[in-house]
């Protein structure tokens, strides 16, 4: 008389939610290739920030919960800087004004954060005139060294602060790429010299689709 063996309904179906939550974890991760036009712009893999905490010119603390349900344009550099943090800010408000006028997204949809990695000079009050010179919603943001390090190192930026040319006057050298953040918090791609706002418009928007699944 042949035994039959029952398998547990129960393990069954955690089994198969198991399966599910590793297959949505590795579409999160690693999702279909992109677009051919955006090889070398998309990262290879996105992966949710950790914990970081800064502080913003509006008086606010800037977490990676500042990240979350928006796209979000971030560059590093200074107010000293005499021409690559100007030049790129110029840049961003002129794709900010390119997505206004598209009226696709919603203003609340994305915004321009700008990360000085110069926080012995740059206070929140010279950072908060300083971008609003660009537009008045840049999120200017800084912080202590070891939180900027936190930051920095999760996007792949770096900066150097070089010797004092004289009491209080020294260059810093960072890196020129802008990032793009999604809306869940993790780093999706970034933009390299030479910004023209035009591209980095038009590299949005295909990101931007590839996302959304439209």
């Amino acid at each position: 008389m042949a035994i039959i063996k029952h398998f547990p309904i129960g393990t069954a179906i955690i089994g198969g939610l198991f399966l599910l939550v590793m297959l949505a974890t590795y579409l999160l991760v690693k999702p279909p290739p992109p677009p051919a036009e955006l090889q070398g712009v998309m990262r290879q893999e996105f992966r949710q920030l950790y914990p970081f905490s800064l502080n913003a010119s509006d008086g606010n603390q800037f977490t990676q919960n500042s990240l979350q349900s928006k796209w979000s344009f971030v560059f590093f550099g200074y107010i000293s800087c005499p021409d690559i943090c100007p030049a790129t800010l110029y840049v961003l408000e002129q794709v900010n004004a390119q997505l206004r006028d598209d009226a696709i997204l919603k203003k609340d949809d994305y915004q321009f954060v700008f990360v000085s990695v110069d926080p012995q000079r740059d206070t929140a009050k010279k950072l908060q005139d300083y971008v609003g010179y660009f537009n008045k919603d840049f999120i200017g943001v800084t912080g202590d060294k070891t939180a900027i390090d936190n930051f920095t190192k999760q996007l792949g930026a770096g900066y150097v602060i070089e010797a004092e040319l004289s009491e209080g006057v020294y260059n810093v050298i960072h890196t020129a790429a802008i990032f793009l953040i999604d809306p869940l918090g993790r780093p999706v791609a970034s933009f390299s010299q030479p910004h023209y706002s035009s591209t980095i418009h038009s590299q949005f928007m295909k990101i931007e689709k590839y996302f959304s699944g439209t």
